[in-house]
């Protein structure tokens, strides 16, 4: 009989030297753990290798989004002290979904000012889990270019002195539709070159954009999972991308941000909403808040590339509900002994 699994299931300890504070030399130089489902077996490569795992008729989907340096710092109005602003998902027009730091200096109707008066922004709503709704007026975007940062993960360490080259690392190079306040970090060790390899053995690229956004990292605090809550996060899958899944006899999904997309579409796939007469209205998008955990069954995702995750967080409960929980945690006991690097900018690990 399935027992549901409680969030302490999926707790582990681990050394801070295992966080990777910086990405490897090269992207493809990462390691990567092979973990096979079926023969419950673990070997170890360098990330480059994965070519060696693909077959002629493979599809390989990626998310193209691209992080925004939604970073940016004002000052409340009539006021001297910087309040940051993290714009986490776009709402609708120029109202965001935004983290607040200082939060408790803001109530509704507070005013920030950015620049020389050049965006200014006005909170709508605070939200009970703490995010701020704040409608912006002014070039905002033109603002978030010139002076905004990349949102890095909290746990990157002295970041300051190398914060250009970090910055420009915490993107993978086929990223392209704006809007992720985070990176779908599964996809930072691949390579153009490597791209190019993997489609000469005749495997098929293809794309989904889901904008990684807190829903990803918002960590799980209720004890029994089922209470456990995502945000929502959009998501767009064009018909070409839809025709390629059908015709694949591999779909191998590049991080759990292309997992969740691909699962939630899996539903128009297999009730035959989407043709393979394809035209421009066959492109979805939409928003998700899809929590997968064990239990879950796979519709789409045969195989999956992946990081190495926190505990308790919502991406190991992914992992272990496509590889299983034993597997999983036995694969991560094998690399915290085996020097892998954990997290945004550590090492990869395959799973078929």
């Amino acid at each position: 009989m399935y027992v549901m699994p409680k969030t302490s299931d999926f707790d582990y300890s681990f050394p801070k030297s295992i966080i990777a504070n910086e990405p490897a030399a090269k992207r493809d130089h990462s390691r990567l753990m092979v973990l096979d489902r079926s023969r419950g077996t673990i070997d170890h490569k360098i990330f480059f290798d994965i070519v060696d795992c693909f077959s002629p008729g493979d599809l390989l989907v990626l998310n193209d989004t691209k992080v925004l340096p939604a970073n940016i710092v004002g000052k409340k109005e009539g006021g001297s002290a910087n309040i940051e602003v993290l714009l986490a998902k776009r709402i609708e027009g120029n109202t965001w979904e935004c983290l607040v730091r200082p939060g408790k200096r803001l109530s509704v109707g507070s005013r920030i000012v950015f620049g020389d008066n050049e965006v200014l922004g006005k909170v709508r709503e605070k939200l009970e889990t703490g995010e701020q709704l704040i409608e912006f007026e002014g070039d905002l975007h033109g603002f978030m270019m010139k002076n905004g940062e990349i949102p890095l993960p909290p746990y990157i360490e002295n970041v300051e002195s190398r914060k250009s080259s970090v910055e420009n690392r915490y993107q993978t190079v086929y990223a392209k539709t704006e809007g992720a306040s985070a990176a779908p970090t599964a996809g930072l060790h691949f390579t153009p070159e490597l791209l190019e390899k993997i489609k000469a053995k005749g495997v098929g690229i293809t794309y989904v954009t889901l904008h990684t956004g807190l829903a990803t990292f918002k960590p799980v605090y209720a004890e029994n999972i089922e209470e456990h809550k995502m945000f929502f996060e959009r998501y767009e899958v064009g018909p070409e991308t839809i025709l390629a899944i059908k015709k694949a006899k591999r779909v191998i999904a590049v991080g759990t941000t292309s997992v969740r997309t691909l699962e939630t579409i899996a539903g128009q796939l297999s009730t035959g909403k989407l043709s393979t007469d394809f035209t421009t209205d066959q492109r979805i998008v939409g928003e998700t808040d899809l929590f997968i955990y064990p239990g879950y069954k796979f519709k789409i995702v045969d195989a999956m590339i992946t990081n190495f995750h926190f505990p308790k967080s919502t991406l190991l409960m992914l992992v272990s509900a496509f590889a299983g929980k034993d597997l999983v945690f036995r694969a991560y006991k094998e690399a915290m002994e085996s020097g892998y690097r954990f997290f945004s900018f550590g090492d990869a690990m395959l799973i078929v």
